[in-house]
């Protein structure tokens, strides 16, 4: 008997991994772990960070804090009750956390002593408070909170009066003009009852991202304070109040929009990301990296063409968990900045010389730095970091040494069963010879030889980009035996300001050709099969899905997500204004032939290809009644084959933060079409009924 389990033992240790591990799910969304939010301990002992998982119902996200040491030699230990718990900010000597709890019409601030006990609210501001910002004495707090300005005396009613072009946001409802965010402080007091809170600064314009001087006398915080602001260029200007309020002082003022301020140590300089405006209006508008000094203005990045700040296009962002967040970090000597920047799909942290702009990074890799802090001193980093087989973790970053070391492994037990792909980085050159940056992912077990059905995956934007971050809808794709190609087309973001603006006022229009040719490189590979092509996208990858259709018949299948086709019937109803000349010249009913000249369903006589609209019906980014169901009403119309999926509920955020199992039907239903139509599975669910 010995000798049988002594054999049965060698043949499981000798058996291939892959062959122990199984292929991806839709539902193995609900056993998801993401991680959000790290926040470095002024001490660099410990960092707090939100984890977030699905619901038990999978109807919803639960929130809660929690904390790792940095040397990585425990575990990490929950330390808030709450399922909604978030944004968690350390004390500046360590010993206290501040976070943000639901309470009443919003969250409020709640204070967590490590000295022991429960947690403690410490505001109560009637429409909910905003992260904490602690003084450097750590005795008071500073936060943003909305008001609603005292000389509107009209009574509550459903009614809604509006007189602005921009009143309401994806995810977000309908705005309250008369409702304003300003910046408050509540002095930091442990006990049972809430402290009253004070606002310091007043007024009909919005005031965000506070922060305190050194000596804590003042607070800087920025605004652009413009009504109506889509008739302007951007211009969001640095601004300095008392911390007991009082006038104003214009720190940063330049033609352009300055984010994500950071001031120096010894207050004498600031540096921030944006831009100044160009002569004329850009649809893409790459940012760089200044410093603003005694009235001086310098640009660290003019010869550096690639995204200040960490940016790649996933689908497995921390639902309600905080999105990224690229701060600007000076060195304790005040000769350097750290920031987040983006290059080719590739996120990193580089140090940037204050003087010369001369670059050294602290990261490198093929993965994507989505959020960080530092401590006070810059030496050590939190960071999250993610790459296209593994959700973002914790690492902690020696800036001196450049050492990462990782601290958290919230997905290893779950990833460990599962046979993922390592996509394949592919440069080729397009139609007129510009080069082209592709991922191609390959089904688990690929044979070389063998013809394999493509789905060609396109992304939105149009100026963003795909790169090195894990994305669920493609490792699902593949799990079911499609070879997946998704590029990123001319006017994708990553590479430079002339490859993103170069689609202004011809979009779409050669970045299709862009997604064609990358077809084409496939298929001259062999092991593509011609006839078994399918198209998808969403957003402005929604719009190019419509567009290819309705100029190519090479696509047996093709799935339309929360897409663009009437671009007339968008200019009025998208959540934002295009009053700028960015995509479009002039407004429609001055130049209505552009709009039709550009819109998909314009050319929807041409479509032959069974077509899928996945919509969901609280979509104001791109509202169903000028995308899916104009094509889904024209097409059938036409006798052609189409359908549409709504998802109630579900805003454009669907695919990244919506209900876990609308997330899951809808990667159900994408597929279902895809296997229908490239593979002829017998589905009936979208037969006429």
């Amino acid at each position: 008997m010995r000798r049988v389990l002594a054999a049965l033992a060698v043949v499981i240790c000798t058996t291939p991994l892959a062959a122990q591990q199984r292929a991806i799910t839709d539902t193995d969304l609900y056993a998801f772990r993401w991680i959000a939010q790290p926040q470095i301990s002024p001490d660099g002992r410990q960092v707090a960070f939100v984890r977030v998982t699905v619901n038990a119902k999978h109807d919803g996200y639960e929130t809660s804090i929690w904390s790792v040491a940095t040397d990585g030699a425990s575990a990490p230990r929950r330390l808030t009750s709450g399922a909604h718990d978030g944004a968690p900010r350390w004390s500046p000597d360590s010993r206290t956390l501040a976070f943000l709890r639901p309470k009443g019409e919003g969250a409020q601030i709640f204070l967590l002593s490590f000295a022991g006990g429960e947690a403690q609210q410490l505001t109560d501001v009637k429409n909910g408070a905003g992260p904490a910002v602690w003084s450097p004495d750590g005795k008071t707090i500073a936060f943003g909170a909305s008001v609603r300005d005292s000389s509107d005396s009209s009574k509550k009613s459903d009614v809604r009066v509006i007189t602005r072009a921009a009143f309401r946001g994806d995810d977000e409802g309908y705005f309250d003009p008369t409702e304003h965010d300003h910046i408050w402080t509540v002095p930091v007091v442990l006990g049972d009852t809430p402290q009253k809170a004070h606002e310091v600064t007043t007024g009909r314009f919005d005031e965000g991202n506070p922060q305190w001087s050194a000596d804590g006398k003042r607070l800087y915080f920025v605004s652009q304070r413009v009504v109506e602001d889509y008739y302007f260029n951007p211009d969001q200007d640095l601004f300095a109040v008392a911390a007991a309020g009082g006038p104003l002082d214009t720190v940063v003022n330049i033609d352009g929009p300055v984010v994500t301020p950071a001031i120096s140590a010894d207050g004498k300089a600031v540096a921030f990301r944006g831009f100044v405006n160009p002569p004329q209006r850009r649809s893409y508008q790459e940012d760089h990296l200044y410093t603003w000094s005694g009235g001086k203005l310098t640009n660290l990045t003019t010869d550096y063409d690639f995204d200040i700040g960490g940016s790649v296009l996933g689908d497995q962002a921390p639902p309600r968990g905080g999105g990224g967040s690229s701060p600007i970090v000076w060195t304790a000597d005040g000769k350097s900045v750290i920031v987040a920047t983006t290059e080719h799909g590739r996120s990193n942290l580089i140090r940037f010389d204050a003087a010369s702009g001369a670059r050294t990074p602290l990261t490198t890799g093929d993965h994507a730095v989505l959020a960080y802090t530092a401590t006070p001193d810059a030496r050590t980093f939190a960071l999250t970091i993610g790459d296209p087989t593994h959700l973002p973790d914790i690492y902690v970053l020696d800036a001196q040494t450049k050492r990462l070391t990782q601290l958290t492994h919230a997905n290893d037990s779950l990833f460990a069963k599962l046979q993922l792909g390592t996509p394949e980085d592919f440069w080729y050159p397009s139609f007129d010879g510009k080069k082209v940056e592709t991922w191609i992912l390959k089904p688990p077990g690929f044979t070389p030889g063998k013809k394999y059905p493509l789905i060609l995956n396109i992304h939105g934007g149009p100026h963003t980009a795909y790169g090195y971050i894990f994305f669920h809808e493609m490792q699902w794709m593949a799990a079911k035996g499609y070879v997946v190609v998704y590029p990123n087309p001319r006017g994708s973001t990553t590479y430079g300001q002339d490859f993103g603006n170069i689609i202004q006022y011809n979009y779409p229009g050669d970045d299709y050709k862009d997604l064609m040719v990358a077809v084409d490189s496939l298929i001259k590979r062999g092991y593509v099969d011609s006839t078994k092509l399918g198209v998808t996208g969403g957003s402005g990858g929604g719009l190019l899905t419509d567009w290819t259709v309705g100029h190519t018949h090479r696509f047996a299948a093709a799935v339309s997500q929360r897409d663009v086709a009437d671009w007339q019937s968008f200019w009025y109803t998208t959540d934002f204004t295009l009053f700028q000349p960015e995509w479009f010249r002039d407004a429609p009913f001055h130049d209505p032939a552009d709009y039709i000249r550009r819109s998909p369903v314009t050319y929807v006589d041409s479509v032959t290809t069974p077509i899928m609209f996945v919509l969901g019906d609280e979509d104001l980014r791109a509202p169903p009644s000028q995308g899916g169901e104009v094509m889904f009403r024209a097409l059938k119309y036409l006798h052609k084959t189409a359908v549409m999926v709504r998802f109630p509920g579900e805003s454009h955020e669907l695919s990244r933060s919506g209900k876990p199992t609308h997330r899951v039907e809808r990667l159900d239903h994408i597929l279902n079409w895809f296997d229908k139509y490239l593979l002829g599975q017998d589905i009936k669910l979208y037969d006429q009924q």
